[in-house]
């Protein structure tokens, strides 16, 4: 038997995904507990209309990134620090600081996408990844002064 998963399934599938299953085991588990439907013409041709859908949203969504993945290069993000002898930093620039910066020049931005590999802790210029989309990278400068 046929069917099309409905949900991921665990050492099965992905959701989308068109699998042959025992009768059984289709029939009893994978229909009954909403994890799948049958494969039949009503069945696939939803699904493929689902996945133009889908594929249609991912290129706008992809799209809206690069847009902002342009803005983001073109700005400029510029932080004023405490420091003490020998120009040494008090502190470090943190990624909620620069999540902060990002909203105060109107990105919103999650901080769970600003790429930090490792704390700012000296001045001048610093180059950031934010991850904006799958495959859509923007790399920001940021500078800290004194």
């Amino acid at each position: 038997m046929q069917v099309i998963l409905i949900k991921d399934v665990r050492k099965l599938g992905k959701k989308g995904e068109i699998k042959t299953v025992k009768d059984g085991y289709g029939q009893n588990y994978l229909i009954k507990n909403g994890l799948a439907k049958p494969a039949n013409q009503k069945n696939l041709a939803e699904l493929e209309h689902q996945k133009k859908k889908e594929k249609k949203l991912d290129a706008e969504n992809k799209e809206k990134a690069l847009e902002i993945a342009k803005k983001l290069e073109k700005t400029k993000f510029k932080f004023v620090v405490k420091t003490g002898a020998n120009d040494k930093m008090f502190g470090s620039v943190s990624v909620k600081q620069i999540k902060e910066k990002l909203e105060e020049k109107g990105f919103s931005i999650d901080k769970t996408k600003i790429e930090l590999d490792h704390p700012i802790t000296n001045l001048g210029f610093h180059d950031i990844i934010i991850h904006l989309y799958h495959g859509v990278d923007a790399k920001i400068k940021i500078e800290i002064t004194k």
